[in-house]
């Protein structure tokens, strides 16, 4: 089979590799759809030979794409059909840690203190027909979502659903988001799900006529001027409840800060750089909070999947544009442009 290899320096290419067989506690799944994230990016771009490349343990290539979807075609001798029927839908959760771990067992494989595997990064992932993983990282696809659906759930979605848990949203509350690359447009389809008012902030226009259509209740272009000021003017000078930076900027990060009221709760989804506060003016004479959040847990994702599925939340309007494994140069030369929706590759 064919499988998507990031190269670095904007350079990839469909490399072949052996179909996959299962391991004793694995199952193969046939992929119907591989999402496109914002941290496909940093391998996408990374230096040739740089050590954010996904490679193995040896430096041999490894197939990139950490938004699995598709349906179980074949069990290691371990797996029962009664757990993995073929044909079953799911969702992969795209970690691997010990397995006994309070974190492991919890479903935060990506907290594993022994180690773990990221899947598209560090073990081989979706961006091919096939793929193998443990059983115990599938998660049900709820028959109401597509597998398009299912592929945004497994990281870029599921991300922003649980950052809105870790914050509390609330329908009281408003909400900035920095940054509309596809985990902010679904924290603006998700809050907007829940009732909360949403501020949107990009500096691409394209980005922010799309946050709109997903019901954004404002939009504001960083790039024509101070956004702090412009939230505040949106907020009659109070600022938001909650602020949540997607993009990884420090000039974000700290304009997110800036903009959240006492009391407030901000926090940080993008990954990379730096930020600096002044942690008395900024965080201690504010009574602010400010979190972290990494992605989800596997139970985090499955309760995504039925969120979405359950209010009938239009999920497939996040994806602008939709391609087949052959297209993937083109596909990420549109995408490392920032000022589309989401991508995703349909098998």
């Amino acid at each position: 089979m064919k499988g998507v290899v990031f190269k670095g320096s904007r350079q990839l290419e469909l490399m072949e590799f052996p179909d996959p067989s299962p391991g004793p506690d694995e199952v193969v799944l046939e992929i119907k759809a591989s999402g496109m994230c914002g941290s496909d990016l940093h391998f996408y771009r990374a230096a040739e030979g740089a050590k954010s490349l996904g490679l193995g343990g040896d430096g041999s290539p490894i197939i990139g794409g950490h938004e699995p979807c598709g349906v179980v075609v074949a069990r290691g001798a371990n797996v029962s059909e009664t757990l993995a029927p073929d044909g079953a839908r799911v969702m992969c959760h795209h970690y691997k840690g010990c397995g006994v771990c309070p974190h492991c067992r919890s479903g935060w494989q990506q907290l594993c203190p022994e180690g773990f595997v990221v899947y598209g990064a560090t073990g081989h992932g979706a961006h091919a027909p096939y793929m193998a993983v443990p059983v115990s990282t599938l998660v049900p696809l709820p028959e109401a979502l597509s597998f398009a659906e299912g592929s945004a759930v497994s990281c870029g979605t599921g991300t922003a659903f649980g950052a809105i848990q870790r914050m509390g949203l609330t329908a009281r509350d408003t909400l900035a988001v920095f940054g509309q690359g596809p985990v902010g447009l679904s924290m603006v389809t998700l809050a907007n799900a829940m009732g909360a008012r949403v501020i949107a902030l990009d500096i691409s226009s394209e980005r922010l006529a799309i946050a709109a259509s997903f019901g954004a209740d404002a939009i504001i272009n960083a790039a024509d001027g101070d956004p702090v000021e412009a939230i505040r003017a949106a907020t009659r000078g109070r600022g938001v409840e909650l602020a949540i930076d997607c993009s990884g900027s420090p000039e974000a990060r700290l304009q997110a800060v800036h903009a959240t009221r006492t009391w407030g709760t901000v926090c940080f989804v993008g990954e990379g750089n730096t930020v600096t506060l002044d942690v008395s003016n900024d965080m201690i004479r504010k009574q602010l909070t400010i979190i972290g959040s990494w992605t989800f847990s596997s139970l985090g994702q499955a309760e995504c999947a039925r969120f979405i599925a359950e209010r009938g939340v239009q999920l497939e309007r996040i994806f602008t544009h939709r391609y087949s494994l052959e297209q993937a140069e083109e596909a990420y030369a549109l995408f490392d442009k920032q000022t589309t929706g989401k991508g995703v590759f349909l098998f």
